[in-house]
């Protein structure tokens, strides 16, 4: 499987690489620059979305942990 992907890029045409966009295009364009703009766009909502999801899994992570050490010290507390 790795071996046809492998041939498969290998042996492709170098203009299949690019978009219509880029490919021989002006870098400066106005085109260009949307695009570019758009992918700034993207990754910063991709990474907003996974640090918030990390931060999350911290709290959580700390809450269950918070909540372990209570059940322990009220485990060894005398019950009277």
């Amino acid at each position: 499987m790795l071996g046809a992907f492998s041939a498969c890029v290998v042996l492709a045409p170098a203009h299949s690489f690019a978009c219509a966009t880029c490919y021989g295009a002006n870098i400066d364009s106005p085109m260009a620059d949307g695009m570019n703009w758009g992918i700034f766009t993207l990754l910063g909502i991709i990474g907003t979305v996974l640090a918030t999801f990390l931060t999350f899994l911290i709290y959580i992570i700390r809450k269950s942990e918070a909540m372990n050490a209570a059940a322990e010290a009220s485990a060894k507390s005398p019950q009277v």
